[in-house]
């Protein structure tokens, strides 16, 4: 299994090194896709790892049942301002994870992942501009502190180097490794050769790109996250509490699967219950009792202000002085 898995790993190098000398890189993605069809084995057999459900149906039938357990997935920011959201929807698809292992009857591929802790795996530059994961923060989210890591190398290299590493012992529940933009040296190849580690392992690689284009990899799936405005809930009186806020809301868009995703799907939270639920309109109500935080009358135009500027009453005119 790991003679074939790097036979495979100098097979894909060689072909993306002669596609990248003919300045055709099409073949090389073909490669990859073929390979990864013919590694995986099929739905439903033994040797099939069951995906991660994110509890949507039409966001898991695009994702053919889940986000996988044993391979690369990237989720990518399309700005810096949004490292906030897709920080939080890896984060929360770990606490996801962790929770339906701890069930009766988890996942076969799970099992350890309510034991095992979470590596996440920083970028120094992306933590200057965004900050870092908050222990009491994470807490409120639906992750334990006590089973959440974080390593900060200074090297792209040494980053790359420490995710083969931790994917190898299988000692964690996730490897979340977060990369800022589109470095050079992280490429076609290496992120085939993280695939290919996660694989072998049978553990979920999370790939978080930071304000990061498109480009070709190896992920399985690619999916970009925004911020969404979150909904408000009312109080048992019908009411609503001035000033809350609901659960934290992405809005999804699946840029990479087999399965034609041509829509945008808005997503929240709930950390106490573990689980993701559709917002089909952020400016209205997506179920009975749910209201959007601002959906107050709207604030009128500055020339409808009923203190807008007075008009002019005579006026006089100065003689110019010579």
């Amino acid at each position: 299994m790991a003679e074939a898995a790097v036979a495979r790993e100098t097979l894909f190098a060689l072909r993306e090194t002669i596609a990248r000398l003919e300045g055709r890189p099409i073949p090389a993605l073909a490669a990859v896709a073929h390979e990864a069809r013919a590694a995986e084995p099929e739905v439903g057999s033994a040797d099939a790892v069951q995906p991660l459900a994110i509890g949507v149906a039409d966001l898991d039938e695009a994702m053919q049942g889940g986000v996988p357990l044993d391979a690369l997935t990237e989720i990518r920011s399309l700005a810096l301002r949004d490292a906030g959201a897709a920080s939080g929807f890896t984060l929360a698809l770990a606490a996801r994870l962790r929770a339906l292992a701890a069930r009766p009857g988890g996942q076969a591929a799970g099992k350890t992942a309510a034991v095992s802790p979470v590596l996440w795996i920083g970028d120094t530059v992306a933590a200057m501009e965004a900050g870092l994961p908050y222990a009491i923060g994470l807490r409120d989210f639906g992750l334990e502190p006590a089973g959440f890591l974080q390593a900060s190398p200074r090297k792209l290299e040494e980053a790359l180097w420490l995710a083969e590493a931790a994917l190898v012992s299988a000692a964690f529940a996730v490897v979340i490794l977060e990369v800022r933009g589109n470095p050079a040296r992280f490429g076609l190849t290496e992120s085939r050769r993280l695939a290919l580690r996660a694989k072998a392992a049978g553990r979920p690689l999370f790939l978080l790109r930071q304000a990061g284009e498109e480009e070709a990899s190896s992920a399985l799936f690619r999916l970009a996250v925004e911020p969404a405005p979150a909904l408000a809930r009312p109080l048992p009186d019908g009411s609503l509490l001035g000033g809350s806020i609901g659960h934290p809301a992405f809005r999804l868009t699946l840029e990479k699967s087999r399965n034609p995703a041509p829509f945008p799907i808005t997503l929240e939270w709930n950390a106490h219950d573990r689980q993701f639920a559709p917002v089909l309109d952020t400016q209205r109500p997506a179920f009975p009792g749910e209201y959007a935080a601002h959906s107050g009358a709207d604030l009128s135009a500055s020339a409808d202000r009923p203190d807008r500027p007075q008009a002019m009453g005579s006026v006089l005119a100065f003689d110019r002085s010579a």
